[in-house]
């Protein structure tokens, strides 16, 4: 198999981690062996501090640079972040040679109820509300991910559409 960058958006509260990991446990059960790229994670990891518009277009921009890298040494990518840019999702299709964009869609009710991080609470500079989110114009797959919908039916769904499109 050669490399690969599944890319799992949407805005916070949507559940882009617990569907990352959900499938990166799935893909190794499969066999594979994927790089999991969590965005809070690799925020950390890059000593990133700033949430303002030039610095996460900037982060978002470094993550889609780091899933080519390691793509194109032959690992399958699982990315995890918001990076709502469509900028950001153009670059990624012309530069990664096997993409898949996966769009979490959660109503905005449902992510100030779940609100993990309490960034809806706090309002300040959140993507959807006071930052403008360019949502995916096109995305492989929309996850309406709320309701019956867990983390586990998502990743296999993405899983079954990889599959589908001859991935694995």
């Amino acid at each position: 198999m050669t490399g690969g960058v599944v890319w799992i958006t949407g805005l916070s509260g949507a559940g882009k981690s617990a569907v990352a990991g959900a499938l990166a446990d799935r893909l190794r059960r499969a066999g594979l062996k994927p790089v999991l790229l969590d965005g809070d994670a690799v925020r950390s990891a890059l000593g990133a501090r700033s949430f303002g518009a030039d610095a996460r277009r900037q982060l978002a921009q470094t993550y889609g640079r780091l899933c080519a890298l390691l793509a194109g040494q032959g690992h399958l990518v699982v990315c995890a972040t918001i990076s709502l840019r469509h900028e950001v999702h153009q670059w990624n299709r012309r530069h990664l040679h096997r993409y898949a964009e996966v769009f979490l869609d959660v109503p905005f009710e449902e992510l100030r109820r779940r609100d993990p991080k309490g960034i809806y609470r706090d309002g300040d500079e959140v993507v959807g509300e006071d930052v403008v989110a360019e949502l995916p114009l096109e995305p492989d797959l929309r996850i309406t991910n709320h309701g019956t919908t867990s983390p586990r039916a998502a990743a296999e769904r993405i899983f079954a559409h990889c599959a589908a499109t001859g991935w694995w």
